[in-house]
């Protein structure tokens, strides 16, 4: 049966889910983000003294300490890891990305907030080559420890040489930390196995060093030609679902 299902055409039991744009300055905005990522500002090319940093925060890192050891991978055998495990707390992990030069900054707080953030751009801003970088562009999403104006002013305020730039509401995709984010989800924290803290904080830092020794700028081909297509697209499939609407109102 599930073959037969499988070679269907249609399979309503699959779905994706999105969020419809609510931001009415999406295409701005998103523009700003991609012209950093082109090192442009405001139709100006950017200088070798600019630099662009992508920042977020990725909550809840727990650790889970399995109730029996985890089983290492075999010959036709997938690694096992126990199921049931106890709880050993749970931290923050926040990361600036420099987007031009693949370099990460990191650290582990106990919990996310205005500090902990600071405490990050504080960690970049009094290091070369940012310290005396003519500016600093700062990408992030619109998170309670850096939303809004407040918070650009908190930025520029710390440090003049910082700006502040921010993703569209509900737009984390255009912010590149995440794919760094996804890479330590994947060859990091999965599977959950640690004992405590700790050694979670050691493994983050340890994957850090790694990562500055070997990485590469991520090959971001998204543009604001990419975007002008999909707003269109978007804008098309509003039109007709609201012509449906009304036509099935009508009846």
């Amino acid at each position: 049966m599930r073959r037969w299902l499988g070679q269907d055409a249609l399979k309503p039991w699959q779905y994706r889910s999105w969020i419809f744009i609510t931001d009415p300055d999406f295409r701005p905005k998103a523009e700003h983000v991609l012209d950093l990522y082109a090192r442009t500002w405001q139709g100006k090319r950017l200088g070798d003294d600019e630099y662009v940093i992508s920042a977020d925060e990725k909550t809840s890192i727990q650790a889970r300490c399995r109730c029996h050891p985890t089983l290492a991978p075999g010959q036709a055998r997938a690694m096992r890891v126990n199921h049931t495990y106890g709880r050993g707390g749970a931290l923050a992990y926040l990361a600036a990305y420099d987007v031009h030069h693949a370099r990460v900054f990191g650290r582990c707080e106990p919990t996310t907030g205005i500090v902990p953030f600071m405490n990050l751009v504080e960690q970049v801003m009094t290091q070369e080559p940012y310290a005396s970088a003519k500016r600093v562009f700062w990408i992030v999403d619109n998170g309670s420890s850096h939303r809004g104006h407040k918070a650009a002013g908190r930025l520029t305020a710390a440090f003049p040489n910082a700006v502040m730039v921010h993703t569209p509401v509900h737009a984390s995709w255009l912010n590149q930390v995440e794919i760094y984010f996804s890479v330590v989800q994947r060859k990091v924290v999965s599977p959950n196995d640690f004992p405590d803290l700790a050694q979670v904080g050691d493994r983050l830092r340890a994957f850090e060093d790694r990562y500055n020794a070997t990485a590469q700028p991520f090959q971001w081909k998204f543009t604001t030609s990419d975007l002008d297509d999909l707003l269109t697209r978007l804008d098309r499939r509003t039109a007709d679902h609201q012509e449906e609407s009304s036509v099935a109102l009508a009846t």
